[in-house]
């Protein structure tokens, strides 16, 4: 309760302290910071005057966020990040305090083209230092943003500038080099994506280009400010901090080629599964790979840190499943130390046991499916194990899951959401009565020797000409005296 209130007011308490150390006058010649605190996705931002402010390009869609605009002075593209405390809404009724960038985090994605000279202010409204590292970028050392190491740390109410060249094309992302450990757990991160300044042999134009953040909390179940001493026992597993149904689904036009880029700033690794469809990773960390060195994968792994670009041709209409394949990562806050009630039998124990607590419920008895449906008092603020209903029932996922939808009707640029998808007659599983179904194939008995015992079927004759080679007698027998007759 102590950590709660220290929280609390340092949260309320840094807007006054940053305001007056940074006054308007001092802002005067920066760039208007813009701040944006809905959860939904945005559509894709394409500047004004793009041809003046770098060459065209396809903007990307940040899944349940959105892009940072900029104003181009004197040929520099100039950006203005705020780093301060901000209320993230995860999915509906359950929202958490963190620290992020104008009003949202992660902060908004930063979008450039290979070539540009970048100058990026930001401005310090946390109740402690800051710095920013560009995650992948090639850059001067004096701009690589780890405190004390490359440049002194920006303290609260100050504003620092970064500006470099935009040296290569690629996903990067950005993050605190200062307080590491607080503030990447309070959700202080970004993504960044350099587009290519021409035409690029390893890099596809494609027609939707998505990109989002993997993170992880620790949010104990009535509490709204995540456990920043957590190093691996999380419980709110989220994409752009946002865990489903609140996270959105991912749209595209039959026969489109779209594009996903994902980073991993979590504390494990992510392998990320995509139903109906197969995928090429077609960047990294490094930048694009070389098509030579691609293969076709319905699964990537995503390590710490890591960032990887997925590519494929939506060529199967319906509603496709994608999510971690780590099963506990679609689950929402977990008790993890409740032990396995498979095949407990609970009659006559329940009503006994509601006589001293009323609110129990049996859970786990017949697996756990029956959470999915299950109405149960939770603290405030919690955000249940499993959730979000599909168009037959539970779905009974949470955390990190969404889907691909693909329709052949989608208007091409257009990111809303179709609905449900309704499957043709004649393609989606049905039930059947038990006499409808076939009998399921026995194994052949194999033939009883002389002595009552079963022998395994006779080889078939080696063909003619050939010699069947010599079969290896086997004995098996547990020796005498158990394991005290063995020799060493």
């Amino acid at each position: 309760m102590q950590r709660r209130r220290f929280f609390a007011q340092a949260l309320a308490g840094t807007a006054a302290v940053a305001s007056a150390a940074v006054g308007r006058h001092a802002l005067a010649g920066l760039p208007e910071p813009v701040i944006r605190t809905t959860p939904d996705t945005a559509g894709p931002w394409t500047p004004p005057g793009v041809t003046g402010a770098g060459r065209p390009y396809r903007p990307v869609v940040t899944l349940n966020g959105w892009t940072l605009p900029f104003r181009l002075k004197d040929g520099v593209k100039e950006f203005h990040l705020v780093a301060e405390p901000v209320v993230r809404e995860f999915a509906p009724g359950f929202s958490v305090n963190l620290w992020g960038y104008n009003g949202s985090s992660p902060g908004p994605t930063i979008e450039v083209v290979e070539g540009d000279r970048v100058r990026i202010y930001v401005t310090n409204r946390l109740p402690e230092h800051t710095t920013i590292h560009w995650h992948g970028q090639r850059l001067p050392n004096g701009m690589d943003g780890v405190g004390g190491l490359n440049q002194p740390q920006i303290p609260p109410g100050k504003t620092f500038v970064y500006e470099f060249v935009a040296r290569r094309p690629g996903t990067f992302m950005y993050h605190p080099h200062a307080d590491e450990m607080v503030q990447m757990a309070m959700g202080m991160m970004g993504f960044w994506v350099t587009h290519p300044q021409g035409r690029h042999p390893w890099i596809a134009n494609v027609d939707r280009d998505y990109c989002f953040l993997l993170n992880a909390f620790d949010v104990t179940p009535g509490a709204r400010t995540p456990n920043v001493n957590t190093m691996l026992d999380f419980n709110i597993w989220a994409w752009n901090s946002r865990v489903f149904p609140g996270i959105d689904p991912l749209v595209a036009r039959l026969g489109e080629r779209v594009r996903v880029r994902i980073g991993n700033l979590t504390m494990t690794n992510h392998p990320i599964h995509i139903h109906g469809i197969e995928f090429e990773v077609t960047g990294t960390d490094g930048g694009p790979t070389r098509p030579e060195s691609r293969w076709m994968e319905v699964t990537a792994d995503i390590a710490v840190g890591q960032m990887r670009q997925l590519e494929f041709i939506a060529d199967e209409e319906g509603d496709w499943a994608m999510h971690c394949h780590k099963s506990h990562h679609t689950m929402g806050a977990m008790g993890h130390g409740v032990p396995t009630m498979i095949g407990v039998d609970h009659r006559g124990l329940v009503q006994r046991i509601q006589r001293v607590v009323p609110d129990y419920m049996v859970m786990g008895e017949r697996g756990m499916a029956d959470m999915g449906e299950m109405e149960m008092p939770l603290p405030d603020n919690t955000f249940p194990m499993m959730t979000g209903t599909g168009p037959y029932g539970p779905i009974e996922m949470g955390g990190m899951f969404t889907t691909l939808k693909v329709r052949h009707d989608q208007p091409p640029g257009d990111y809303r959401d179709p609905g449900w998808y309704r499957q043709p007659p004649g393609t989606q599983a049905y039930p059947v009565a038990a006499d409808q179904a076939p009998a399921a194939p026995s194994a052949p008995t194999p033939p009883a020797s002389a002595h009552g015992a079963h022998t395994a079927p006779a080889s078939p004759a080696p063909a003619h000409g050939t010699h069947a080679a010599p079969r290896a007698p086997f004995d098996a027998r547990k020796p005498h005296g158990g394991h005290h007759g063995h020799h060493h």
